[in-house]
């Protein structure tokens, strides 16, 4: 459970970063990024609580409720995942450009260094000329002087070129530039296509792990009330054990000799008028109960005889009169 609910703050904090990213480019002003910002946030958290309430709502059978919650999740999600396009593809226009950046920088050394060197050709062209024309004292002597000083400055622009930063492709560089010969287009329809895919499943990663640890909350949730029941059945069949095993009593339900709870009164007199069906449901609503109360009271109820249980794990009123009580 550390590993997911590590997974699932990297992927939320991963999300609202993004989508910061782009909330916060949207005014310059101070106080206009503050607000943006807190926007951004609520917007993010709002979208995993109504996942987490769509899980709640649809394990508790209140499905117009989970139809509520999905809607506010996909209408966030919508916006969320526009934010994380944004906040992704100005993090890879970063790298673009710092990348077109170094590549123009090295070009432009380049065409120095070409411009020169045809220099250079042409002198060599004049010279043959002069060598032609016998007059070697005159324009030979210049044009290897000229020449000279073109290759210094060759020497010196190639020297600054060399020296410049290894443009090194980063790998999502290059994943863009693969995909794009993949699906045979250019390279920004290719970008927009990964950064839509990684936004949407930025998403359904952390709606997942959202899901898991919901899930994980409510299985430990009814594993708790479960063991609570166990106990406190354990508890009253020891203390009417007695009753129980009595031979006398076996073709009869047992009566309670005393019910301290009003609650267990209470639900003994709708039965036995038959105002309430035999349901943990129908009574919790006419005692306003909750599900541990009910569970609890039903288990009073067996224990002492008035409530049977079928083997369809129905429950069945077997208790006539309430003289005793």
């Amino acid at each position: 459970m550390l590993v997911a609910y590590s997974f699932t703050g990297a992927s939320i904090l991963a999300s609202i970063i993004f989508s910061l990213l782009l909330f916060l480019s949207l005014d310059d002003n101070l106080d206009m990024k503050l607000l943006f910002g807190s926007l951004a946030v609520i917007f993010e958290l709002g979208k995993f609580f109504a996942w987490y309430e769509f899980g709640e709502r649809r394990a508790h059978g209140n499905y117009s409720g989970a139809f509520v919650a999905v809607t506010f999740y996909a209408v966030l999600a919508v916006i969320s995942i526009g934010g994380s396009i944004g906040g992704i593809n100005s993090a890879t226009n970063t790298i673009t450009q710092q990348a077109h950046l170094a590549a123009s920088q090295t070009n432009n050394y380049d065409i120095q260094i070409a411009a020169l060197q045809e220099q250079v050709m042409l002198n060599n062209q004049a010279a043959q000329r002069y060598i032609e024309l016998d007059r070697l004292a005159t324009g030979l002597t210049r044009i290897q002087s000229e020449n000279q000083a073109i290759q210094e400055q060759i020497l010196a622009l190639g020297i600054k070129r060399d020296s410049l930063p290894v443009n090194r492709q980063g790998s999502v560089l290059g994943l863009i530039e693969g995909l794009a010969h993949s699906i045979n287009t250019d390279i920004n329809t290719a970008k927009l296509a990964l950064v839509i895919f990684l936004s949407v499943l930025l998403d359904l990663f952390a709606a997942f792990f959202v899901g898991l640890l919901g899930e994980e909350a409510r299985f430990r949730d009814s594993y708790l009330r479960q063991q609570a029941n166990s106990e406190i059945h354990t508890q009253s069949s020891i203390s009417h054990g007695t009753i129980a095993n009595t031979p006398e009593l076996k073709d009869e339900p047992t009566q309670p000799h005393q019910f301290e709870d009003k609650i267990v009164r209470d639900a003994v007199a709708l039965l036995a008028d038959g105002e309430v069906p035999c349901q943990k449901k129908a009574l919790a609503k006419s005692l306003t109960l909750n599900q541990e109360q009910v569970d609890h009271l039903f288990t009073q109820l067996m224990d002492a005889g008035w409530v049977t249980q079928k083997p369809n794990h129905h429950y069945k009123w077997v208790g006539s009169e309430i003289s005793a009580f």
